[in-house]
C-alpha cells in the first residue's frame, strides 16, 4: 500500500490529539533514547521531541513516503523505513512510543509483549490503538468487503477480523504477568469534521486503504462512491456543518522494573 502523509494528515489536530494525550502521561525517567513505532509523518515524533529535547530519537514506519513527511517535519530526530513486525532497537530504549499503528499487526499481543522486553530497565512502553471497529467508521467497508459485488476482489484485504480484535485489558493482561507496572484507560473523543465528506476521508486515508489498494482503478472508484455514499448516510452533518464522530481509543502505558 501507499500511504498519503497530506491526507492523512488533513485531519491533523483530530489524529494528533491522542498522541499529546499519550506523550503526556509518560511518566519522567530520564528518558536518553526514544523509539516512534509507526511513526507517520512525524507528528506524534513532533511532541516527544518538544518533550524531550535532549533525547536521541528514531522514528520507524515501514512506507517511505510518511518517512519522507516525517524528515522534513521533525530536525531532531532520525528516521528509518523498517517493518514494526520485525524490528528491533540496537540498544534499548528508554521509551517506545506508538500511536494508533500497532492494530496492524497480524499479532499484536505477541508484538506488544516483545517490545516491552526490549527496554531498558525502567523504561516505558507507551502504545495507543483505536477500538472503534463496531463503529461505521470501520464496519462500512468491512461489511461492502462480504458483500457479492467485491468479495471475489477483495479476497485478503480484510487486514483484521473486528470480533477478535484486542479490547481492553487484552494488552495489559499479558504485560501484567511480565511484570510491568500499568496505566490503562480508554478515551472516547468526538470529532468534529468539516467538509463535503469528512469522514470519507479521514477513512480514505487508513481504514480504506486495504481494500482500495487491492482493486483496480475502475472497481476502486466504484468502492470508493458507495463507501462515500454510505460514509454519509451514517455520519449526517450537524445543523452548523460539522460532522460528529465518535471514535473510542485505548492507551496502555507500561512500565519495566
Amino acid at each position: 500500500m501507499t500511504w498519503n502523509p497530506s491526507l492523512y494528515m488533513r485531519f491533523g489536530t483530530e489524529r494528533t490529539r491522542p498522541a499529546l494525550d499519550l506523550v503526556m502521561r509518560i511518566p519522567d525517567i530520564g528518558v536518553r533514547r526514544i523509539v516512534d513505532l509507526g511513526c507517520g509523518p512525524g507528528n506524534s515524533t513532533q511532541f516527544l521531541a518538544s518533550r524531550w529535547p535532549d533525547a536521541a530519537i528514531i522514528g520507524v514506519d515501514s512506507s517511505p513516503e510518511m518517512i519522507a513527511a516525517a524528515r522534513k517535519q521533525v530536525a531532531h530526530a532520525d528516521f528509518a523505513v523498517a517493518d514494526f513486525e520485525t524490528w528491533a532497537p540496537e540498544t534499548p530504549p528508554d521509551v517506545i512510543f506508538s500511536n494508533a499503528a500497532l492494530h496492524w499487526s497480524k499479532d499484536i499481543v505477541t508484538l506488544v509483549v516483545r517490545l516491552f522486553h526490549a527496554l531498558a530497565p525502567g523504561g516505558v512502553l507507551a502504545v495507543q490503538i483505536p477500538q472503534n471497529f463496531d463503529r461505521p467508521s470501520h464496519t462500512i467497508p468491512h461489511t461492502m468487503a462480504g458483500e457479492a459485488l467485491w468479495a471475489q476482489k477483495l479476497v485478503g484485504a480484510r487486514w483484521f477480523d473486528p470480533a477478535h480484535f484486542p479490547r481492553d485489558l487484552t494488552l495489559a493482561r499479558p504485560l501484567a504477568a511480565a511484570g510491568a507496572g500499568l496505566d490503562v484507560w480508554t478515551t472516547d473523543y468526538l470529532h468534529l469534521l468539516r467538509g463535503r465528506d469528512p469522514v470519507f476521508d479521514w477513512a480514505a486515508a487508513t481504514t480504506l486503504q486495504p481494500f482500495m489498494a487491492a482493486l483496480e482503478p475502475p472497481d476502486c472508484a466504484a468502492f470508493a462512491a458507495e463507501a462515500r455514499r454510505r460514509y454519509a448516510a451514517a455520519y449526517p452533518p450537524e445543523a452548523d456543518g460539522a460532522t460528529v464522530v465518535p471514535f473510542r481509543r485505548l492507551f496502555v502505558v507500561a512500565r519495566r522494573g
